[in-house]
């Protein structure tokens, strides 16, 4: 099992690693939607929180040499669920290729760190070396 903190990624909120690796899977941890630069500091709105929030996951895989190509499934947190679902949604679904949406988890919930709109982890397999 490998243990990955990504340098210049995200600055953790709580003890955790940034990826898991095992067996060929890697678990991203939920990422909040601050930059590396300004840690704590939110975006206005649910689409520039997603965005910061993808731009994050992007930064981690990236570190991994992995991308969205990659993400097997995704779980989403909003604390606005009904407000925000259709708009994060949109932003969301930009990140991905057409046709290839990976499975997904999306759930209300009373909080977040930094009092977030939106958290979101992933799942996702590293291609196998031939």
């Amino acid at each position: 099992m490998k243990f990955h903190m990504i340098a210049g990624g995200p600055k953790p909120v709580a003890p955790f690693s940034h990826a898991v690796e095992t067996d060929g899977f890697v678990f991203v941890t939920g990422q909040m939607p601050d930059t590396p630069d300004a840690p704590g500091q939110l975006p206005d709105g649910i689409e520039a929180q997603t965005r910061a929030v993808m731009e994050n996951l992007r930064l981690v895989l990236a570190g991994l040499d992995l991308g969205f190509e990659n993400v097997v499934m995704a779980r989403i947190y909003l604390t606005r669920f009904k407000q925000d679902y259709a708009a994060m949604n949109a932003t969301y679904r930009s990140y991905f290729a057409e046709g290839r949406l990976p499975a997904r988890t999306c759930v209300g919930v009373t909080g977040l760190a930094y009092d977030a709109l939106i958290e979101i982890d992933l799942v996702c397999r590293r291609p196998a070396r031939h």
